[in-house]
């Protein structure tokens, strides 16, 4: 199987990787985020930062290669794999069903390999099986260690057959966002819906995703940032918000702003923006 790895990263630009090498970036959708502005000193979005940013996480931490490493330190103060892995460390969720390249969709239960997988890649589109990696998250965590394949719904399966009960998926916005509500579940088991990625997704899809899901991350979506709006949800940050839907995910979000020392978050309206990701999408 050739070694490629597709994702979509800053800008919403989908960029492909081959034997450790940035082969194809297509053009960003965006041209500007306050997160990539403040830790890289990107001003614009263009192709040319796209491919020196993935470069530089290569080199990094080896992200799509066998030297990846898993363990990571936190990238933000409140981002969804921070998140996750203040709320695993407290004990309120058991296992993430996540997906990481070169691996696919896989169990996490140790709180650094949940920061240190979630934490660098925005969005994970395909990817191909890296043995030196399945390895180091452990082949038996694994959903489909021969093919890396991306299925939450089949990780969320395994994780309720390995008697976990407070069960957390990041999910991209799509249609398995209401599956994954939907599922018929013992009902001793808690799923925690938490969505990432939302830049350019359909209104339908947001739609759905205010409907079923705990956290959503505003990204450069203007769709979010609508129905945040209409539903005037609790948030955190005012550049790239994070939104708590339910009341679950409000208490996730509070929990990692007391880690953190911050102001528990609020539904104060209309929000600043003057420093948000442009143009919204």
């Amino acid at each position: 199987m050739k070694d490629r790895h597709v994702i979509e990263a800053l800008g919403n630009a989908k960029v492909t990787i081959e034997d450790s090498k940035v082969v194809n970036v297509e053009e960003p959708d965006i041209d500007y985020c306050p997160i990539f502005n403040k830790y890289h000193n990107i001003k614009e979005i263009t192709k040319d930062e796209i491919k020196n940013n993935i470069e530089f996480r290569i080199k990094k931490f080896g992200m799509c290669t066998k030297d990846r490493q898993i363990k990571l330190d936190d990238m933000l103060s409140v981002g969804i794999s921070e998140i996750l892995k203040t709320n695993t460390e407290m004990g309120i969720i058991d296992v993430v069903v996540g997906a990481c390249e070169g691996v696919g969709t896989l169990l996490m239960t140790d709180p650094d390999i949940i920061q240190g997988v979630g934490g660098r890649v925005s969005a994970l589109i395909s990817t191909t099986p890296i043995d030196e990696v399945i390895e180091k998250v452990g082949r038996q965590n694994v959903i489909d260690p021969e093919n890396a394949t991306l299925n939450p719904i089949e990780g969320i399966k395994k994780a309720v057959q390995l008697g976990y009960k407070n069960i957390a998926v990041t999910i991209l916005p799509s249609p398995l966002i209401k599956q994954i509500r939907q599922m018929q579940l013992p009902d001793d088991v808690k799923i925690y819906i938490l969505v990432a990625h939302t830049t350019s997704a359909p209104e339908e899809l947001i739609k759905d995703a205010f409907k079923y899901a705990d956290i959503i991350s505003s990204c450069a979506s203007k769709y979010v940032r609508l129905y945040a709006q209409k539903n005037k949800s609790y948030y955190y940050g005012n550049n790239v918000p994070m939104y708590a839907i339910s009341e679950d995910g409000r208490t996730l979000l509070d929990n990692r702003l007391r880690k953190t020392n911050k102001k528990l978050s609020i539904n104060d309206y209309p929000q600043d923006q003057s420093n948000i990701p442009h143009p919204l999408k």
